[in-house]
């Protein structure tokens, strides 16, 4: 089972006023000055108002290309034609999903003359080798928003089923060569390597692993990305009143110029040079050696 990670706001940003189609007043999320950097988001709109004028234009013909459009409506009703002869009526709790890929025009009108017009639209931007697709329209209706929503989130508890199963399976491999360079220093079994690529909690977790086929040992384990490094320190149990986990990892740490603490057992840190890991793993070895 994974596990998600802590994350903090950064900011908080205001919706800008925007128009849009023919004059669609709305207000933009995604996409403004502020917030231009959120990809594969490209843009979010919410369109709200219960005066005509601000949505009766609507949005007449106009081409995509390259990206997803994900519209949801809440209150009123929308038309969406298209070149590759779709069509299809929002109303509320109704979603269209439009697959732009090489390129298709349509456009997207109401079908009222007054009353509350309230939805999202947002655009998804699609990966490079997938960009020239052939374009495709799905209009699932409110009552079927919950069944499809539910097939999604069982499609996507398999998917991160298998991937935990493939991560396991990689831990082990990796543990299992880990294991076969085993250094002994005053005694003491020491495990120090890279492993980049594994982060977060897979890190921790081979730590554990490999902890536990040690026995009685200390085990660090540092993986870099994009010149950043994060540490992983495990000590055995019984070795705990000899050496502190928190207390090596930021001796560790600092020779990696970053900093971290932790239990007497666990203890986690990062650092901005990746170029000094092997100088790090050396300053270990000599905290083991002293005892």
């Amino acid at each position: 089972m994974t596990t998600a990670a802590n994350r903090g706001v950064m900011k908080v940003l205001p919706g800008m006023p925007a128009t849009d189609g023919a004059g669609v007043r709305m207000t933009r999320v995604i996409a403004t000055e502020q917030l231009d950097y959120f990809d594969p988001f490209l843009l979010l709109d919410e369109f709200r108002s219960d005066d005509p004028g601000d949505y009766i234009a609507g949005f007449p013909d106009h081409p995509h290309r390259g990206f997803e459009t994900v519209t949801y409506m809440l209150a009123g009703a929308m038309k969406h034609g298209d070149n590759k002869g779709n069509t299809g009526l929002l109303g509320p709790g109704s979603v269209q999903w439009m697959t732009a890929g090489r390129g298709i025009i349509h456009s997207e009108m109401p079908q009222q003359e007054d009353g509350l017009m309230w939805g999202f639209q947002l655009w998804v931007n699609l990966p490079a080798d997938q960009k020239m697709v052939e374009p495709r329209y799905q209009d699932i209706s409110a009552a079927d928003v919950p069944e499809r929503v539910e097939k999604l989130l069982a499609e996507r508890r398999e998917l991160e089923r298998e991937l935990e199963k493939l991560r396991a399976e990689q831990r082990g491999a990796a543990s299992s060569d880990l294991t076969e360079n085993v250094k002994e220093l005053a005694g003491i079994k020491l495990v120090a390597a890279r492993v980049d690529g594994v982060e977060g909690q897979d890190l921790r977790t081979m730590v554990d692993e490999l902890r536990d086929k040690l026995r009685s040992g200390v085990v660090l384990l540092a993986s870099e990305k994009k010149g950043r490094v994060t540490l992983a320190l495990g000590v055995t149990p019984d070795l705990t009143e000899r050496f502190r986990a928190g207390d090596l990892v930021r001796e560790v740490a600092r020779v990696v110029g970053g900093k971290g603490g932790g239990r007497a057992d666990f203890a986690q840190a990062g650092g901005k040079d990746a170029s000094k890991l092997a100088e790090a793993f050396e300053r270990l070895e000599a905290l083991i050696a002293e005892g």
